[in-house]
């Protein structure tokens, strides 16, 4: 009898496969490096994260190495333009992350060989989640992204909070874990398939009929993935491991889990179930309602900005949602838009708090709005970087937030959903009092004397934070280079 063994395109999970081996080299080189020199695995994670984007463009269809039809790697992973687009997103956020880590991962004193290895794994598990094209690899790239995190969230054992919002994160995350795993059971059970192109053919076949199994499947998937970008009320978790993990990691995860979290529900629920779009529209409508309003009204009285900051990247994940639930074209498009410079602007905000607290003397570890204060005076550069990020993530014209913003709003009118646009509007005007509070510390409060370090940045930081800036100011005022990408990426979730 012979045994006939399917080929194996490893082309399509090349960049996936550059990272898991940098990781492995992190390891290995971890070994033979004096305690002095461990900050070189940042420049070789660095170095991996590069050759892994650069491989994401040469594979991508149309290419020189890819003339022909999308590839597949046993209908499980696909290297569409869809995943080259969230490849390059979380790709661009782990660089941030290394090159924010740089400094700080040494002031700390968390394991350097641990840290870059743990962080290389989880980039790896966001990039086959939104590679995925099947159920099940969405639930397995899930759990490798989650346990790689769940670890790094407790990395810093000298810190008691540090631990307490790993073990919360967790056993959270494995409740979630739960869901998406029997809603996936539930699709199996009515479909026959895992597989997202089966699932589609199959709920296009019903005519606009909606099983009653079909949609409790996909409710539980829903909460499962919604815990992961922190949609109300799956959001527990956030502001405790936020505020808990080292403010590198918390950097990386508010960005890149969010990114690989709506990668995942655009493929099930535009490409898979977009024919039953009557049926969630009102779901994510609501939750959109719910998660930016919860998120900014509970972020008006935190004094901590990191926590400040998870309440804020829950409202954002709730401006993100409406985009998604236009279901459109232009909706799809302007999530996409929205993840890519959201990447800048919250991890960069997360890595100003890293810088404020390498100041020596800098109470509450340079996360709380007195530390801020008087800022402008210590540190212009630094200030004037904050403010960007603050003015950005407000929506101020003409930074890039206004216009992801806009388009999203934009997104929900034209499918009918004002009244959503309306709820966003002014949960944005809410939104600008705590942004601007930050803005008034640093340059209207006083704060303490200019001491000798508060000059410094380390240059690894520093080049993060310029890049992150740069990004701001130029997809603010001329988006053009990021919307060819977005257009082809959009027209290969739709058109499957």
């Amino acid at each position: 009898m012979e045994i006939l063994i399917p080929p194996l395109d490893l082309m399509v999970v090349a960049p996936e496969i550059v990272v898991l081996v940098t990781a492995l080299a992190v390891m290995i080189v971890d070994l033979f490096l004096a305690k002095a020199q461990k900050s070189r695995l940042a420049w070789l994670s660095l170095v991996g994260v590069i050759v892994a984007a650069g491989l994401s463009y040469y594979i991508s269809p149309g290419s020189a190495a890819r003339p022909e039809s999308i590839p597949l790697l046993q209908d499980m992973l696909a290297a569409d333009a869809y995943a080259l687009f969230f490849n390059l997103v979380i790709l661009a956020a782990a660089a941030l992350a290394i090159l924010f880590s740089v400094e700080y991962v040494d002031r700390v004193g968390l394991a350097q060989g641990e840290y870059y290895t743990l962080l290389l794994l989880s980039t790896a598990g966001m990039m086959l989640m939104a590679a995925a094209v099947n159920l099940m690899t969405i639930f397995m790239a899930l759990e490798i992204l989650s346990i790689a995190l769940y670890v790094l969230v407790g990395l810093n054992r000298a810190e008691q909070r540090s631990g307490e919002a790993a073990l919360k994160y967790f056993v959270l995350g494995a409740f979630a874990s739960a869901f998406l795993l029997y809603g996936i059971a539930l699709t199996y059970g009515q479909v026959g398939s895992t597989s997202l192109a089966e699932v589609r053919d199959y709920v296009a076949s019903l005519g606009g009929a909606s099983p009653v199994l079909l949609l409790v499947a996909l409710g539980l998937m829903l909460v499962g993935l919604g815990f992961k970008v922190a949609l109300v009320p799956f959001h527990m978790w956030t502001p405790d491991a936020y505020e808990g993990a080292p403010t590198s990691v918390t950097a990386f995860m508010s960005v890149g889990v969010k990114a690989a979290g709506f990668a995942a529900l655009g493929r099930v629920l535009v490409y898979a179930f977009g024919d039953l779009y009557s049926s969630w529209v009102w779901v994510l409508a609501v939750l959109a309602v719910l998660t930016m309003s919860v998120g900014n009204l509970a972020a008006l009285r935190q004094t901590n900005l990191k926590r400040m900051l998870a309440y804020s990247s829950i409202a954002h994940a709730g401006y993100i949602l409406v985009g998604l639930a236009a279901g459109t074209s232009l909706g799809i498009s302007a999530v996409l838009f929205y993840l890519f410079v959201y990447v800048f602007m919250n991890a960069a905000a997360f890595a100003v708090i890293i810088a404020v607290g390498r100041f020596e003397g800098s109470v509450g570890r340079g996360e709380t709005l007195g530390d801020f204060a008087g800022l402008g005076a210590r540190q212009p550069a630094l200030a004037a970087v904050m403010a960007l990020l603050m003015l950005s993530l407000a929506g101020v014209p003409p930074l890039a937030g206004f216009f992801a913003k806009l388009w999203v709003f934009g997104a929900a009118v034209q499918a009918d959903l004002t009244w959503l646009t309306v709820f966003g509007v002014i949960n944005s005007v809410i939104s600008a009092y705590y942004y601007l509070r930050v803005v008034a510390a640093m340059y209207m409060r006083e704060g303490r004397s200019v001491g000798p370090d508060d000059t410094r940045v380390h240059p690894a930081l520093g080049a993060g934070l310029g890049l992150a800036s740069a990004a701001i100011v130029v997809l603010g005022i001329w988006p053009a280079p990021i919307l060819g990408l977005v257009r082809a990426t959009v027209a290969a979730l739709m058109g499957g």
